[in-house]
């Protein structure tokens, strides 16, 4: 089943693996293997490029905010990423990183982007190509383009507890979410107020693909998170 079958409301997000196998030549498209540097060594898709640093491209100091324009334009750049490359963001874990790619390239104004369902799991369970060869782009230019909308400050998230039309989603793990683990913040918990969904309840625990629209919509509404309410997540 392709992600135009899944019922999706942006289908143009994801990628199949259908699609990119096809297209894994393409003079205007640049993959992006978004796992550690070591598992992309090993192997990663035929064309495929990786970045240094902070997985979740973020400032090296402190590592709370994302990186940030003149620095991340320069990331882009060194990978090959210019203004029109459509950009296809890939890892080994259930869409973890890839998905942050997406969001940053969005942040910056970069909307020709989209995430391969499925990911690395289902690109080698069909048995595709893999590679450990490291190809060498050229250099690209990259603008960015700040898009606050994407972004929610601290004070938007406390305006945001207690009312009807937004509602907080803590994305976060079971142990994150109760305070057992504070990941080395210096308070554990949760915001007041938010609804807990982890990550992982969003992709096929089999396949890595991300669950039919129909599924999601149901569990989504379980839980608060409902089309007439905007979404705050973390």
């Amino acid at each position: 089943m392709t992600v135009t079958d899944q019922g999706y409301a942006r289908p143009e997000m994801l990628v199949d693996t259908e699609w990119l196998a096809t297209h894994l030549h393409d003079s205007n498209l640049r993959i992006v293997d978004c796992d550690n540097r070591d598992a992309y060594r090993r192997a990663h898709l035929p064309e495929a490029v990786t970045f240094r640093g902070h997985h979740y491209l973020k400032e090296d100091e402190g590592a709370l905010h994302i990186m940030g324009p003149e620095k991340f334009a320069a990331t882009m750049g060194a990978l090959g990423i210019g203004d029109e490359t459509l950009v296809i963001a890939y890892d080994g874990f259930s869409g973890l990183y890839a998905t942050r790619l997406w969001w940053a390239l969005n942040y910056y104004g970069h909307t020709q982007v989209k995430v391969l369902n499925g990911g690395w799991d289902k690109w080698l369970a069909e048995g595709r190509p893999i590679t450990n060869v490291v190809p060498r782009p050229p250099q690209a230019h990259f603008t960015p383009q700040v898009r606050e909308e994407w972004i929610a400050r601290w004070d938007y998230v406390l305006d945001s507890i207690g009312r009807a039309d937004r509602v907080l989603l803590d994305v976060r793990s079971d142990e994150e979410w109760t305070g057992a683990n504070a990941r080395g913040t210096k308070r554990g918990g949760r915001i007041p107020g938010a609804v807990h969904l982890e990550w992982l309840n969003y992709v096929d625990a089999r396949t890595k693909e991300f669950k039919p629209a129909a599924e999601l919509r149901a569990m989504f509404a379980q839980h608060g998170v409902t089309p007439d309410r905007e979404v705050i997540t973390y």
